[in-house]
């Protein structure tokens, strides 16, 4: 029998994908596939057959929460231009965990209450509990990427941003959150082909929103943006990972394969229990 080629690195995907110093963004090849080397067939074959594992260690996450860890938690943040794929994550990656173990928020633009607030004011509100994957579907760094290019607030304002969130994330990790923070990264022609489609299928027109063509037109500055924010945001504590996009794919294994790296690195298991089980058994066997 022939032996089964293996299709992903010898290369985690956490170190494959983590930003570092001196990454430039616009060098990074958005149709790559780092950490895995197999094709579209075998990346949906491989994020199917991970489904399993990453279900149970959110499970035993949640369980271990119940049970006297209250502390530990797993933040994901998914940025991203317009068209990246953030909605196939939720689908395809963070839906095949148990829903009771997970909290999704979708960062839209603010409203009238939360614009009396400082910008992490909301955020803040929406942190996962212990025992719980917290998923951001945009988040803080829409204050230093939506604001910047468009100068919603005056510049030495947002300026100041990149150290508050710093200082907010490090204290987020010193509580023992996870965080995990991902840019989706599409090229222009792609958005572009994936914009076209949504206009060509009455299905997908639901989908379609005119105001991407507006921000679009804002491509270089949104560039911009994100790798001022990649330099002076990512840490060793909480570092960016940019996930190639342009394959949807590979992507989605992307995240998935991120995830998965940081709740082995949890090394969780199962509670003990915290009664006689033989007893409980015997208990139950005498049971009409």
């Amino acid at each position: 029998m022939a032996k089964k080629k293996t299709t992903t690195s010898a290369t985690p995907f956490i170190d494959a994908l983590r930003v570092g110093e001196g990454f430039v963004l616009a060098d990074a090849d958005t149709r790559s596939t780092p950490a895995f080397t197999g094709d579209k067939v075998q990346g949906k074959e491989a994020l199917v057959a991970a489904d399993d594992e990453l279900d149970t260690l959110q499970e035993q996450l949640f369980a271990m929460s119940r049970t006297g860890d209250t502390r530990r938690r797993l933040l994901l943040v998914i940025q991203g231009m317009d068209t990246s794929g953030k909605g196939g994550i939720m689908r395809h990656v963070v839906g095949s965990v148990d829903p009771q173990g997970v909290s999704i928020t979708a960062f839209k633009k603010p409203t009238a209450e939360e614009r009396k607030h400082p910008f992490l004011w909301r955020i803040r509100k929406a942190l996962p509990e212990p025992g719980i994957i917290g998923v951001f579907d945009r988040s803080h760094y829409e204050d230093v990427l939506v604001v910047r290019v468009h100068d919603l607030v005056p510049p030495q304002q947002w300026a100041r941003r990149y150290s508050t969130i710093n200082d907010f994330e490090k204290d987020l990790v010193d509580d023992e959150v996870t965080v995990i923070k991902v840019m989706m990264h599409i090229s222009p022609q792609e958005q572009k082909e994936r914009l076209a489609e949504r206009l060509a299928r009455p299905d997908k027109h639901w989908k379609f929103n005119p105001g991407d063509l507006d921000e679009r037109q804002h491509w270089a500055a949104y560039q911009e943006a994100y790798q001022v924010a990649l330099d002076r945001c990512s840490p060793a504590h909480a570092p960016w990972f940019v996930v190639p996009a342009d394959r949807k794919w590979y992507a989605r294994l992307a995240v998935q394969q991120l995830l998965l790296e940081h709740l082995r690195a949890l090394d969780l298991t199962w509670p003990t229990a915290d009664f006689d089980v033989a007893e409980q058994t015997a208990r139950l066997e005498q049971m009409r």
